[in-house]
């Protein structure tokens, strides 16, 4: 079913291999990648990083349980987005559906691609509408991608794992759940039905929870097949040395990160309750992220406000249903207290 779904171009394409491809062992002598021999820095930068990163994707799998013949490390998990809608649609002719409101980034990378975005609207409650999910799936031909946000950017609200076999079943597309904040959730990881499930991709990143965003580290997860589809047709080195080097790094502070993980958790209750009294906070929406989406009085003129004491948070008034809402990351106590205490006194200064 998988292959039928992959454009046919990218299905014949034949792959950019290197002769270290075709080489088991360890080499002593490299004069195969016209690279310079002499290396200025002490982490031999001077050679073509691993093009699968091989240790990576086995820390991996020993510290966060993610198999490893069944991920693809990206540039970050927008190149790995960037790379499902081209593997999967044909530019003029197929569609991806995203539900809305959600992260932005899936329909600019259609539209850079020429691929038609169908959004499928969240109900008011942010449920998903399962009717009209259905009613979309029947009547839109060519549609190949559904993009699942879980815990959703910007509404912080985390699918079941229910909710997300249940689409599997009425979907016979490529479903991708992007669990960017899951670490945040206590809801059950889509991990878990990858073997389940051929249509099925997760995408996970180092850029949260493992607080690696400068590095630029996404990871798919899928079945063999997606899995081999996007190894063909990335980037030959996609991934540098250094992001491999330092997610490694990282990951040997797992335990260290999961405690900080906890610390944010139990700063966003509390924060949810500091937030809740004030006259200027309209409504906060419950989150399984790291974030907290609130509905205010004026969201453009309270972030106006806020950037001329320095502090930037951002306003998400023009999604669906999020008129005056902005949305707030957890930082650390004392970035939180400051602009808890920047919009107590905002609130003072209107009465």
């Amino acid at each position: 079913m998988i292959k039928d779904l992959i454009r046919k171009n990218i299905r014949e394409l034949t792959p950019y291999s290197c002769a270290r491809d075709e080489f088991n062992g360890v080499a002593k002598v490299f004069l195969d990648a016209n690279e310079n021999y002499k290396s200025y820095s002490q982490f031999n930068y001077n050679r073509y990083p691993d093009p699968h990163c091989t240790l990576l994707r086995k820390e991996l799998e020993k510290k966060l349980n993610l198999p490893f013949d069944k991920t693809v490390i990206g540039n970050g998990s927008d190149e790995l987005i960037d790379n499902l809608i081209r593997s999967f649609c044909e530019p003029k002719e197929d569609k991806i559906a995203i539900m809305n409101p959600t992260y932005g980034a899936y329909k600019v990378f259609a539209d850079i691609n020429d691929i038609e975005t169908i959004s499928i609207n969240y109900k008011k409650s942010f449920e998903i509408d399962f009717e009209l999910l259905k009613k979309t799936i029947n009547e839109e031909s060519n549609l190949k991608l559904l993009f699942i946000c879980s815990p959703n950017n910007p509404t912080g609200r985390a699918e079941e794992i229910e909710t997300i076999e249940k689409i599997l079943n009425i979907f016979n597309g490529v479903v991708i759940v992007d669990e960017a904040y899951a670490e945040f959730s206590d809801k059950e990881s889509s991990v878990n039905l990858i073997d389940k499930y051929d249509n099925l991709v997760v995408l996970k990143t180092l850029s949260k929870c493992f607080a690696a965003a400068g590095i630029r580290s996404g990871i798919m997860i899928a079945n063999s097949e997606i899995v081999s589809v996007i190894n063909k047709m990335k980037a030959p080195y996609n991934v540098s040395s250094s992001t491999q080097l330092e997610a490694l790094k990282i990951l040997e502070n797992s335990d260290e990160i999961y405690k900080q993980r906890d610390e944010v958790k139990k700063r966003r209750e509390e924060y949810f309750n500091l937030f809740k009294p004030l006259d200027i906070v309209k409504k906060i929406y419950e989150s399984d992220a790291n974030f907290l989406l609130m509905e205010v009085n004026d969201s453009t003129e309270l972030c106006k406000k806020l950037q001329k004491k320095k502090i930037i948070i951002r306003n998400r008034s023009k999604d669906l249903y999020l008129n005056n809402c902005v949305r707030i990351t957890i930082g650390s106590e004392e970035e939180c207290l400051s602009v808890y205490n920047a919009i107590k006194e905002i609130q003072n200064e209107t009465k």
